[in-house]
């Protein structure tokens, strides 16, 4: 078990020193900004959408090395799914990461399963999924700022 923790810090830590898709997207079809009070962590998720499907996703922002990889993860899986598998692969992520997957398959998750140890620390949990709130509001085209608060 300890083999696979390190495993996943690894990864996460990886992900925050280079992070994916770390660009302003131009021109992004929506956008939205999410902010986190606690940690201070500030995102934008920029979105190009091909009718219902994701051509192009990415993020800009700063914030701890969980939200930075999580958002890093999250563009990498998202690229090519349509809006309900994003919002489908946003409630699993966050029933796991909330620790409510009770006996969810994490296989389902693939990479981003590696966020399965945060719901240890509630306080991180508004780190991992600061994002992929704020994928939620630009999907819905929202224009306020969301906050995990």
């Amino acid at each position: 078990m300890a083999d696979l923790r390190d495993l996943y810090q690894e990864v996460i830590l990886e992900h925050s020193k280079a992070p994916r898709n770390y660009r302003e997207l131009k021109p992004a079809d929506h956008q939205a900004q999410g902010y986190n009070p606690l940690c201070g962590d500030r995102f934008t998720i920029y979105l190009q959408m091909d009718a219902d499907r994701i051509r192009d996703i990415s993020f800009q922002g700063s914030g701890c090395a969980i939200s930075k990889a999580s958002a890093s993860m999250m563009t990498q899986s998202l690229k090519g799914k349509t809006r309900t598998e994003a919002h489908e692969l946003f409630n699993n992520f966050h029933e796991v990461v909330t620790g409510q997957g009770g006996g969810r398959d994490q296989a389902e998750l693939g990479k981003l399963a590696v966020f399965s140890g945060v719901c240890e620390f509630p306080l991180r949990v508004k780190c991992a999924t600061l994002a992929w709130h704020t994928l939620e509001a630009a999907l819905e085209g929202k224009q306020e700022a969301v906050s995990t608060e």
